[in-house]
């Protein structure tokens, strides 16, 4: 696990920051603030001391499911965090223990950033750059004692799907297995002995040069275990993603690492419960969610929605949001009768995990580059199954036959009217 994580704090509940959101100093950030809610979040506001302290611990309860114990990181780490303008902060959701199955422990990452050039560089410059800061990173990460870090959705690039240009961004489009990103990631991965999740944009070289929203599997050899695909895609607002790819072909596939199964849910398909549903169907027991959502469209759905899934279906989640607002040269409009801009965003980070008994960490800043890590016992997903009984009492049989009868083209819905 690493020995540079001591060990938990004895944080006292009436007396410390449910979490605290340290400002930095400089900024990445290249874009105008175009934040309504110029704050650090949810974390921020509980800390504010305007709740006495019993209804802060049951804000607390309600929103989180309970105080999470958190990690002590070294203050090397936090210190490498602080003089590059980062947070790393960490977490334990644990199980209870059992007779006969040791704790099965593994330390999960999830990484929001923010692009570091502006988006007018060149190419290869802005996405070198990106390289630079999210491998230090994952370095942070490694040191900490991660043993599986996820990184956002299309961390290599601008987000500049709200453009509908085609040039200069799809130069940023690369093979799954074999373009600069994977090689990148491969050594990381090897260097450190950790898996680590690559969302990129792909172009499939091998078959016919289609591009794809893509997440890359690395195992902690530096292998390249395989590839999920974004399965539901956005038409909404600036979100114009259907202009450069479609929805995926592979399925719900589940990647089995040294340290656990691992499915991605990229973005969007987390509106979509039955996408969380067939990852874990197919036996993930961590399901990623690489993100790029914005304020004023879904800030308010974004707690809730992997915490739901963690508990519907038994399972660890990690909601990773990118982070910060960017600007591109040419205006574009966002199809509601507004002005033309050139700014999308505030992508508002907030990223954070959930645990299947429906407890979730305080999330990273909406504002701040951040590392969230969580000390995850994957005997809990079992747990929790025994308890609930989700899984035994979903009546597959009844949904398949039903969903089979809506998807087809004369499917009429039944409602049943007062003659």
């Amino acid at each position: 696990m690493g020995d540079r994580v001591l060990e938990e704090s004895k944080m006292g509940a009436s007396n410390a920051d449910f979490v605290r959101h340290e400002a930095v100093t400089g900024s990445n950030n290249l874009a105008q603030n175009t934040d309504p809610q110029p704050h650090e979040g949810l974390e921020a506001i509980l800390n504010g001391g305007h709740l006495p302290s019993a209804e802060l611990e049951e804000a607390i309860r309600l929103i989180y499911g309970k105080r999470l114990p958190q990690l002590s990181i070294d203050t090397s780490i936090t210190d490498l965090a602080k003089e590059n303008n980062f947070q790393i902060l960490g977490y334990q959701i644990k199980g209870q223990p059992e007779q006969l199955r040791r704790p099965r422990k593994v330390r999960i990452a999830g990484i929001q950033n923010k692009i570091v050039l502006p988006t007018t560089a060149p190419v290869a410059e802005q996405r070198d750059a990106i390289f630079r800061r999210v491998s230090q990173m994952i370095e942070a990460a490694a040191l900490a004692g991660a043993n599986i870090i996820g990184l956002q959705e299309a961390w290599t690039m601008p987000f500049a799907f709200c453009t509908r240009e085609r040039l200069p961004w799809t130069e940023f489009a690369e093979s799954a297995e074999n373009g600069p990103s994977t090689k990148l990631m491969k050594q990381l991965a090897a260097k450190h002995g950790v898996v680590i999740i690559s969302s990129i944009l792909e172009r499939d070289e091998e078959k016919d040069d289609v591009i794809w929203n893509t997440a890359v599997v690395i195992s902690h050899t530096g292998t390249v275990i395989g590839k999920s695909r974004k399965n539901h895609i956005p038409r909404v607002g600036d979100f114009n993603e259907s202009t450069y790819y479609m929805e995926s072909t592979l399925g719900h596939p589940v990647f089995e690492t040294a340290f656990g199964k691992i499915g991605i849910n990229i973005c969007y398909g987390r509106h979509h419960p039955q996408n969380w549903m067939m990852y874990a169907l197919n036996g993930a027991e961590i399901i990623f969610n690489p993100s790029a959502t914005v304020n004023g469209l879904s800030e308010a759905l974004w707690p809730i929605e992997a915490r739901n899934a963690a508990i519907a279906n038994h399972v660890f989640t990690v909601g990773i949001n990118r982070v910060g607002s960017e600007e591109f040269p040419n205006e574009f409009t966002s199809g509601d009768g507004k002005p033309a801009h050139k700014i999308f965003g505030h992508f508002y980070g907030s990223s954070y995990i959930a645990g299947p008994d429906g407890t979730r960490t305080p999330g990273l800043s909406r504002t701040q580059e951040g590392i969230i890590i969580c000390e995850a016992d994957l005997n809990l997903c079992r747990q929790t199954k025994d308890a609930w009984g989700f899984r035994m009492t979903q009546r597959l049989d009844l949904y398949a036959k039903e969903l089979t009868e809506a998807s087809q083209p004369d499917y009429r819905p039944k409602i049943i009217k007062e003659i």
